[in-house]
């Protein structure tokens, strides 16, 4: 017996025995779950022993879905997040380059601004950036990461500033005159960002190591990532980054990495390599196919079946066409790649639904596990649809907070009251497990189990929740973090729970968030982050 942490409040996720006082762990796995006195009686001369002094215990999070490599390529940008007007925007990004001493010519790179935040309630245009300077090539990226502003020389390195080209699955915004205004939508974006040198392998690792003990601090102990878009590198570059850094013993939390590889040829280059899902050792594993299949509802790009409330003109955008969806989800499905598609719209949902029909149809197959990430703005059809074709809806709670302010204008009220509907979900008995999208969001998962149990805003409105009858209890919400999230990759057998025989994969929290009142969650703090028995972070 290695490690024993008794004198705990512990919260098992386990229906045959919910609640518990100690712990025993031998080697990276839990050996024992029960009382205090029991625990002892495995105690050796070696064993380690912790006491817990009451503190609340669960298992460690699981982010179902997040960018780990873009949130750490984020950290090395100008930061928008906290932006409340262009003209503060315009001070910031100036301040990055002069604190930085960044060289005439050299990109600048910056995420975060979001325009619903904005005194101008406006997006930027080159016009704006172009007031940061005129002699750095500029890129901004919204929040979202479906939408980026440029100034008018990043458009004229990119050769779209006289004649802008049409974009599949993507849209170039143009003045009266036709001329750029600066901000370019989804595949467009790439137009830009293709010219940014990406980082090399070794950078790629160190930025990973530091970014994951970002997530150890949070109580993250497995994330789901898609990382392929992040860097503009080779994929090979970053599964080799990571192979190489499970090899060194450098990957302090558990991986797997959501293949994002949005053309055929991409798909078939991988395929190439006889990896598929499942594949990889305990602290990387190769997961599903990642396809985004359309925008974001605060870019007004999410495709909807009809036009935004606040912006007839348009429905959003849908990436692909249904016969190049259908033929991607097929290829990865029958090579033994489990799928999962971006969509926040009704209309992306309706052609996923299709195409994942389509696949099972013609080449059956087991427990494929198929999985819609965000599904956010749904109907009563689609709600159903998730549970007639065995689809696991992939949510992010924390969205409720960032988007209760929009939602209603976006859509109207009536598509807005049968949106962001998680209880609905659990309520049909679909598989649902719950993730962050950082660094579109916080990866805190406890905000993302605040927002789930109070439909609020973290500054706390509206004082009885937005769409009330969808709350969460608290455990719910943990469960979607924990076992939730274990189903997506096949690992809820060996993680999600505190049980015997799985991973000692464990969370210490400053306070129990099943007892205290709802609104103070999102204050809670981790005390200790154990992965295999060990301890990887401890609060100061």
């Amino acid at each position: 017996m290695d490690l024993i942490l008794y004198n705990g409040n512990i919260i098992t996720i386990d229906a045959n025995y919910p609640k518990a006082e100690a712990i025993s762990i031998t080697g990276d796995r839990i050996a024992f779950v029960g009382k205090n006195e029991e625990v002892f009686d495995l105690k050796v001369s070696s064993t380690e022993i912790i006491d817990l002094k009451s503190k609340t215990v669960v298992p460690g999070f699981n982010d179902s879905h997040m960018h780990l490599l873009s949130y750490a390529i984020s950290l090395e940008m100008a930061d928008l997040n906290a932006i409340a007007s262009i003209d503060d925007l315009i001070k910031n990004v100036r301040i990055f380059i002069e604190e930085k001493n960044i060289p005439e010519g050299q990109w600048i790179q910056g995420r975060g601004w979001n325009q619903e935040r904005f005194f101008e309630k406006r997006m930027p245009t080159r016009h704006d950036l172009d007031k940061i300077s005129q002699k750095h090539p500029i890129v901004l990226a919204r929040t979202c990461g479906h939408v980026c502003a440029a100034n008018t020389m990043a458009l004229a390195e990119c050769g779209i500033l006289e004649s802008p080209p049409s974009v599949d699955g993507g849209s170039i915004d143009v003045e009266d005159d036709g001329t750029p205004t600066g901000i370019l939508r989804e595949n467009a974006m790439q137009l830009i960002y293709r010219l940014i040198p990406p980082p090399d392998k070794c950078k790629i690792k160190d930025m990973i190591s530091k970014a994951a003990k970002d997530c150890l601090r949070a109580g993250l102990t497995s994330i789901q990532t898609d990382d392929f878009g992040a860097a503009k590198s080779d994929f090979k570059d970053i599964l080799d980054a990571y192979f190489e850094l499970e090899r060194e013993n450098r990957l302090p939390l558990r991986v797997s990495e959501q293949v994002l590889l949005p053309e055929m040829a991409k798909l078939e280059d991988f395929l190439k390599l006889g990896l598929k899902t499942r594949d990889g050792g305990d602290f990387f594993k190769i997961g599903p196919l990642k396809l985004l299949t359309d925008g974001s509802l605060g870019a007004r790009t999410a495709a909807l079946s009809e036009p935004y409330e606040d912006d007839k003109k348009t429905s959003g955008i849908a990436i692909y066409t249904q016969e190049e969806l259908n033929r991607l989800v097929e290829k990865a499905h029958m090579n033994g790649m489990q799928v999962a598609c971006h969509a926040i719209g009704d209309r992306a949902m309706e052609m996923v639904f299709e195409a994942y029909g389509n696949a099972i149809k013609k080449y059956p197959r087991e427990d494929p596990r198929f999985r819609i990430i965000h599904c956010q703005i749904t109907t009563k059809e689609i709600l159903d649809k998730f549970k007639k074709y065995n689809v696991i809806a992939d949510i992010q709670p924390i969205f409720v907070s960032s988007d209760l302010l929009i939602v209603e204008e976006r859509v109207g009220k009536q598509r807005a009251e049968c949106s962001y509907n998680w209880k609905s979900l659990l309520e049909r008995g679909v598989h649902v497990a719950a993730g962050s999208d950082s660094p579109v969001e916080s990866f805190n998962p406890l905000w993302g189990i605040y927002a789930a149990v109070t439909r609020k805003t973290l500054g706390g409105i509206p004082e009885t929740g937005w769409l009330p009858g969808q709350k969460l209890s608290v455990e719910q919400a943990v469960y979607l973090f924990t076992m939730g999230s274990a189903y997506c990759t096949y690992e809820e057998n060996i993680k999600g729970s505190i049980t015997p025989g799985k991973l000692a994969d464990l969370v210490v929290l400053s306070e129990d968030i099943f007892g205290m009142p709802p609104d103070e969650i999102k204050n809670v703090q981790v005390e200790k982050t154990f992965v295999g028995g060990k301890l990887q972070y401890e609060r100061n």
